[in-house]
């Protein structure tokens, strides 16, 4: 975008007090929000979607406790406020003092220990809102604005500042250091039935999110292509910021997720599948509950997510997280590849390929060994870790001869040396002790949601046969006698419920087993008739929703839409 871009002038209007507001309105299709009406009744739902706008009023801590612990974290905090504001006091928000490593003021403070029992390593950080802010602080002259897409809106209701990309426009005559007030342009509904961006005056109504002082001009915003654009001095929502606080001693993540990782209830020792790792939250919180003792292979299909999860994983001093990138939906590993590594006599590895600048290695053949080569004739080999003697890797021919000439040639056009990551060809079935399938969703659940109208029913049922051929495979990967546990970020019963019944149908050796913790409320019972009635959604029964975990946005929770299922796993038929 460049100066061009359309001027925005904000003349005060007579009704300032209601336009100059947070009051949105989630939009949905038509028969979505039919949909969620059925399954939830109208006046819950409409209390869920005006949740799912507006961000949770405080922020969810994990103590990494194998370096740290939540009494010496929780001081450190203290500590940082007092020193030097953390970030700013937290965003104008202040701690209350210790005295003796307990609160001054248990009730008030607004850092505290997570209230639910089995989550002693959990703290939360009270934010405050929503405000009801002044924007018209110089009387003697219009308001000025930016304007910013929903998403960047989004980030800035959870603490972000306004950066370049998300401007959409700007009121003209902006200077560097004016003081603009933020509002949103959200999609509105289009003559050919879709959705349209529409940055006009009238749809903004009760869409201000807060002011700031912007960091250049209007010429300038539209000019560079990356950057902070506006600082945000005054906000709707005053949430925490703890960037590159506490790093790797401390993660931001939401209680239903922590909660995720207890109720896999992973133990030392153990060998657990993280089937949709990225960015590495539930990941890590695994590795630290299991003390750093066992295996967890962590998997996504995208090289640079994969990346973030060993990031991550290094942050936190963690070592028994081994990340791959493959597709979920290809977990299982092929017959034929199968059968190769059971012959070799090792029945739980998975065939990877090595990366471009992995250590040097060597190769066993016929007990003999040699360097690497591309004159090797063999069509299997075993890489052995000079770092990890005792793990060996089996590994083709070719993808020997394609690695070691990449690695000659240097990094590629990316110039990015030790950014590779290994290729995983899938697990032998049965070999892990417990998988975990936080399975990619609609993601209906996130907050702060300005805009749903994306999703339709048959979009929404894409996703559900989607995350069945997941779940599909970790039915298969996973041992008798272990666990499965599957999790979504959405309020959706066909992609939470209806798998829950799809897969106990389907697969007589699972039951639903209990949580612990147990912080959600139940799951939904009965059914949906959908598509005019062509198609019946079966969800569970009274006994069964009582076993599973959701969590409601609009409950006193305050946390996002979540599901969690637990699947104990028995005997399996040969």
């Amino acid at each position: 975008m460049d100066s061009s871009a359309p001027a925005v002038e904000a003349a005060l209007p007579a009704a300032a007090a209601e336009r100059y507001t947070y009051s949105p309105r989630l939009r949905w299709q038509p028969e979505v929000e039919e949909y969620f009406a059925a399954a939830y009744g109208r006046d819950r739902f409409a209390r869920i979607s005006q949740a799912l706008a507006h961000p949770s009023c405080y922020s969810c801590i994990r103590v990494n406790t194998l370096k740290s612990s939540t009494a010496a974290v929780m001081h450190k905090l203290m500590n940082l406020v007092d020193q030097n504001g953390l970030c700013g006091g937290i965003n104008g928000l202040e701690i209350g003092q210790q005295n003796d490593g307990e609160q001054a003021h248990e009730g008030s403070s607004l850092v505290h220990k997570c209230p639910y029992s089995g989550l002693d390593n959990v703290l939360f950080v009270q934010g405050s809102g929503p405000h009801a802010l002044n924007y018209n602080s110089q009387p003697d002259q219009s308001i000025k604005e930016v304007i910013v897409s929903r998403k960047c809106a989004e980030s800035v209701l959870r603490g972000a500042q306004v950066y370049i990309p998300g401007v959409l426009a700007c009121s003209s005559h902006v200077e560097k250091g004016d003081k603009v007030a933020v509002s949103v342009a959200i999609e509105q509904p289009a003559e050919n039935g879709g959705w349209n961006v529409d940055a006009h005056y009238e749809e903004r109504m009760g869409l201000y999110i807060g002011q700031g002082i912007t960091s250049m001009s209007r010429s300038g915003i539209f000019r560079v292509p990356h950057g902070v654009a506006v600082e945000m001095t005054e906000r709707v929502y005053n949430l925490p910021s703890f960037n590159d606080v506490l790093e790797g001693e401390i993660f931001l993540q939401n209680l239903p997720s922590v909660v995720t990782a207890r109720v896999l209830d992973p133990q030392p020792g153990e060998r657990i599948l993280d089937m949709c790792a990225a960015p590495g939250g539930k990941t890590t919180a695994i590795a630290i509950l299991m003390r750093d003792q066992g295996e967890i292979i962590a998997l996504d299909r995208s090289h640079n997510k994969v990346m973030d999860i060993l990031k991550l994983a290094a942050e936190m001093d963690l070592n028994c997280i081994k990340a791959y990138k493959l597709d979920a939906l290809k977990s299982v590993l092929k017959t034929n590849e199968a059968k190769n590594i059971e012959e070799a006599g090792n029945c739980t590895d998975a065939v990877v390929t090595l990366t471009e600048d992995s250590e040097p290695c060597h190769i066993v053949v016929n007990a003999e060994i040699t360097n690497a080569s591309e004159e090797s004739s063999t069509t299997s080999v075993v890489q052995t870790d000079n770092k990890r003697p005792d793990d060996k890797r089996y590994v083709s021919k070719a993808d020997l001869r394609k690695n070691l000439r990449r690695m000659r040639n240097g990094p590629g056009r990316n110039n990015c040396s030790g950014g590779r990551v290994e290729n995983s060809k899938g697990f032998l079935p049965n070999s892990f002790d417990r998988v975990l399938l936080d399975a990619p969703c609609s993601a209906l659940g996130l907050r702060p949601r300005l805009f749903a109208g994306e999703e339709t029913l048959e979009s929404l049922r894409n996703h559900a046969r989607y995350q069945r051929r997941m779940f599909d495979q970790a039915a298969k990967l996973v041992r008798p006698g272990g666990v499965i546990v599957y999790s979504t970020c959405t309020i959706n019963p066909g992609e939470n419920e209806a798998l829950v019944r799809y897969a106990l149908d389907k697969y007589k050796f699972l039951s639903l087993g209990s949580q612990h913790p147990k912080v959600g409320g139940p799951g939904i019972v009965g059914s949906c008739e959908l598509l005019n009635k062509t198609y019946t959604e079966e969800w569970l029964t009274e006994h069964e929703s009582e076993l599973v975990q959701r969590f409601d946005p609009s409950s006193s929770l305050d946390t996002i839409g979540f599901f969690i299922a637990k699947f104990d796993v028995g005997q399996k038929e040969d």
